[in-house]
């Protein structure tokens, strides 16, 4: 049997987006993201991050860098009893793997198991749930303050929790 997972987009989505964010001193949760992987853990999916990290390419910051930061906001959802299964990231400007491109999605969900067609996603940009739709996932959730014509969108994180 397979699992169900949330798949989460980081800056904009889970911690706040200074443009190029990598130092942990810059770390800030997004409200109402702690609450929406709290239930979401609760009702049995996995919690995976899916992120474009093109300030490694750009020269802003390096691979380890972007890898302390992960891991640093890993220890802050474990603070609050929420446990990120995995995150994949895509360092590069031109790469198969960048959003839009539905690979990560795709390997994340082959590497653990899931089933794309009972999971979720969420982001802060159109890319985002683009490359979810394409990797199968039915539900996703554009989390803007704007309307936007052809995407579900969530004006507060904790809308998305009806849906689980």
């Amino acid at each position: 049997m397979k699992d169900k997972a949330l798949f989460l987009d980081r800056d904009g989505t889970i911690n706040v987006d200074y443009a190029y964010v990598y130092k942990t001193e810059d770390f800030k949760f997004i409200d109402g993201i702690v609450e929406l992987c709290q239930n979401a853990q609760k009702k049995g999916y996995k919690i995976l991050v899916i992120t474009n990290q093109s300030g490694v390419e750009r020269g802003y910051y390096t691979i380890e860098d972007m890898n302390r930061f992960n891991d640093f906001m890993k220890s802050e959802f474990l603070k609050n009893n929420v446990e990120i299964t995995d995150i994949y990231c895509c360092p590069y400007l031109n790469h198969p793997d960048r959003k839009p491109s539905p690979d990560m999605f795709i390997r994340a969900a082959k590497e653990h198991n899931i089933d794309v067609e009972n999971s979720i996603s969420t982001g802060d940009k159109k890319r985002d749930i683009d490359a979810a739709k394409a990797a199968g996932i039915k539900k996703n959730y554009l989390f803007t303050q704007e309307n936007e014509a052809d995407y579900n969108t969530v004006k507060k994180l904790t809308d998305i929790i009806q849906y689980l």
